[in-house]
């Protein structure tokens, strides 16, 4: 009775030991997943809801640095809205253009 009682335990271990295996980004402490600060730090590809309204924690030069990665140059005018978007004239293929920046890192041309 006790192996049987041993192979049972075992074998739930086994089963249920997946249940509690979380996708990367799940935080148990409040359930949710956590998104990341930049969606895609290496793509320029944006959010289809770009800019994202959040709280922002890029400063001014990480912004204009970030800016120049991606292609701009000349960045000047960097402000930032109530939504926390920060809002910036730049240079890009020799035209001016007026481009935002979120806090997930999404740059978008105004």
């Amino acid at each position: 009775m006790k192996v049987q009682l041993g192979v049972f335990v075992v074998a739930s271990l086994v089963v249920c030991g997946g249940a509690y295996a979380q996708p990367e980004g799940y935080d148990q402490t409040n359930g949710h997943y956590n998104k990341p600060a930049v969606s895609n730090p290496s793509d320029t590809a944006k959010s289809p809801a770009a800019p994202v309204p959040g709280k922002n924690s890029f400063t001014e030069s990480e912004v204009k640095s970030r800016l120049e990665k991606h292609g701009y140059s000349g960045v000047s005018n960097l402000t930032k809205d109530d939504n926390s978007v920060w809002h910036a004239s730049a240079q890009r293929g020799g035209r001016a253009v007026n481009v935002t920046i979120d806090y997930q890192g999404n740059i978008t041309e105004q």
